[in-house]
């Protein structure tokens, strides 16, 4: 499902506000990590290291923060932290994070630090254990989501261009994302949505209850056949 014999940087997302990659291009959950770009400042979100990725960040300006966006995203983050000699950023409602990381951690709530980048709570439950913040800039139309959402094989049926996480699909965040109408998303698992992403994202709301039973079916056909 993830990870393979060597990290090979893959770069995906790509635009003037920052860029993503995938470290293990050829693994299933295509672990998407992201650069946000701020005056000249970077912020990276949910991290997986590969050769180059430093290289890569220094094209949009100097690291100033790791942001953990979801609990389960530890990834590498504090090593990324490290090496910049930058905290690791951790909503401050998120729990059970901060003490798993050797880094120095520094809490943030409505807002990334000065970036202009709004924090939305979109999920924080204890069944299923989750604990998710999505980064949404209305000025650049750029909304970053690690979890609930996806482009990735399995997250999508046919007909979609993003979907919602299959644990989520009788449940999608709809209170959370549902009001936002980005210019693109970025995604944790997956290549981002760059062209009519706000109708992708109403869409893959809007039906995701509905197409439960085929992305279900989809699922278990790829388990038999895999």
């Amino acid at each position: 499902m993830k990870g393979g014999d060597e990290a090979e940087l893959r770069v995906i997302d790509r635009f003037e506000g920052g860029v993503g990659w995938l470290a293990y291009p050829d693994e299933t959950m295509q672990r998407a990590s992201h650069a946000l770009a701020v005056d000249g400042e970077v912020w990276v979100v949910d991290p997986v290291d590969a050769p180059g990725v430093d290289d890569l960040l220094a094209e949009y300006g100097e690291v100033a923060g790791v942001v953990v966006g979801l609990d389960r995203h530890l990834r590498d983050c504090a090593e990324v932290a490290t090496r910049h000699d930058v905290p690791v950023y951790v909503p401050n409602w998120m729990s059970g994070v901060a003490e798993d990381l050797d880094a120095p951690v520094e809490r943030f709530g409505r807002e990334l630090a000065d970036t202009g980048y709004r924090a939305i709570r979109v999920r924080d439950t204890s069944i299923p254990p989750w604990q998710e913040v999505a980064l949404y800039s209305e000025e650049t139309g750029t909304l970053l989501v690690p979890e609930s959402v996806g482009t990735c094989d399995y997250f999508l049926t046919g007909e979609e261009r993003l979907g919602v996480h299959p644990m989520l699909r009788l449940f999608p965040p709809t209170k959370a994302l549902g009001g936002l109408d980005p210019d693109r998303i970025l995604v944790g698992h997956g290549a981002g949505v760059f062209e009519d992403a706000g109708d992708a994202l109403r869409d893959a709301l809007r039906n995701s209850r509905k197409r439960t039973p085929a992305l279900y079916g989809k699922t278990l056909k790829m388990a038999l056949t895999g």
